[in-house]
């Protein structure tokens, strides 16, 4: 067994243009003072961090970790979920989308698509020169507008989808294996890979890729009343990252699932801080800690309830309660025989 490194904080959602959230410095130090130990960083935030220049230069890479051991902290991943989304892309979502992308591929889907394919390889070199292990990203999604279908889907539909999503996918992959580095898609609705069998779809169609691997977040599987703590028990071999973020579900006879197009507020199911929701984390914690995950614990915060600064406050000694020190020798040794393989053979009667 392993002990998960933690606490950590995605800086996503805290990234703003007034300090101290503008800068690398600014947040590093704030997430700090939180007492985090980590940070993850969204890769697409200029204010934060330059992509192509991490990519091309080590002495960038080298001042970015500087940086954050000044402040007291660690990098721990980068993330592409914005540019991730953007390697597949169904039509209907093209202007909803279009606005994760560089100015000057908007409206251009092709070219968008070119610039996401990029922006993976830019950061498959950025993780190796930064000397991360693991690197976090959305699938994008083709056959998405047809999970729930009506009509019908034609026969074939979603086989072909997976196959162009794999074809997509696997030369960022290959590169990703190049650069020693996992690719972990965040199980998410909205993407093509949204759960366990998902997964599996397209884990086959890439041909079990070593580097196709699992970003771990409970509150997407509650709130598709999957059940997350035998998905650790099927997945662990792939699971390489977790963002550590709490959900609700309470349906109702108005509302389920679907939520019925209401606002976050409104749902039945909806995230929430951490301690605030449903999600065992206990029951979490331990698995992981049992199948030897010794990767990072990363607050991801999203409620649509309480201020994200009382939530960055409260998550950093949440995740710190739950981190379990792997166990160094079995429970009982105090009981130990201390006899030998001869007096287990009379023991068994077959000396």
């Amino acid at each position: 067994m392993k002990t998960i490194k933690g606490p950590a904080i995605f800086l996503a959602q805290f990234a703003g243009d007034g300090a101290p959230f503008n800068s690398l410095p600014g947040i590093a130090r704030w997430a700090a003072g939180h007492g985090y130990k980590g940070v993850q960083i969204p890769s697409w935030d200029a204010r934060l961090f330059d992509l192509r220049k991490a990519a091309e230069s080590k002495t960038y890479c080298d001042e970015v970790k500087g940086v954050l051991t000044e402040a007291g902290v660690e990098l721990t991943e980068l993330s592409t979920h914005l540019q991730g989304q953007l390697v597949a892309v169904h039509p209907a979502y093209d202007l909803a989308f279009d606005g994760f992308a560089a100015p000057a591929v908007r409206g251009n889907p092709k070219a968008r698509q070119a610039w996401a394919v990029e922006q993976l390889l830019l950061a498959a070199q950025a993780s190796h020169n930064l000397g991360l292990t693991a690197h976090a990203t959305f699938s994008g999604g083709l056959a998405w507008p047809f999970v729930y279908p009506w009509p019908q889907r034609p026969a074939g539909l979603v086989e072909t989808a997976f196959a162009e999503l794999a074809k997509r996918w696997r030369p960022i992959l290959d590169a990703f294996d190049k650069a020693g580095v996992d690719l972990c898609y965040e199980i998410h609705p909205g993407e093509d890979l949204h759960d366990g069998i998902t997964f599996e779809m397209f884990l086959e169609q890439v041909g079990n890729h070593p580097r196709c691997n699992i970003l771990y977040d409970p509150s997407h599987f509650l709130l598709q009343q999957l059940d997350y703590l035998a998905f650790i028990d099927i997945y662990r071999e792939r699971i390489r990252m977790f963002h550590v973020k709490d959900a609700e579900f309470n349906p109702s006879g108005r509302q389920g699932v679907y939520s019925g197009f209401q606002p976050w507020a409104q749902r039945a199911g909806r995230f929430r801080s951490l301690g605030d929701g449903q999600v065992d984390f206990g029951g979490i914690f331990s698995k992981l800690t049992q199948y030897g995950f010794d990767g990072w614990a990363v607050l991801e915060w999203e409620c649509c309830i309480k201020d994200s600064e009382q939530g960055a406050a409260e998550g950093a000694p949440f995740i710190a309660s739950h981190l379990i020190k792997a166990v160094e020798r079995a429970f009982d040794d105090f009981a130990a025989s201390g006899v030998d393989e001869a007096a287990n053979r009379l023991l068994l009667g077959i000396g």
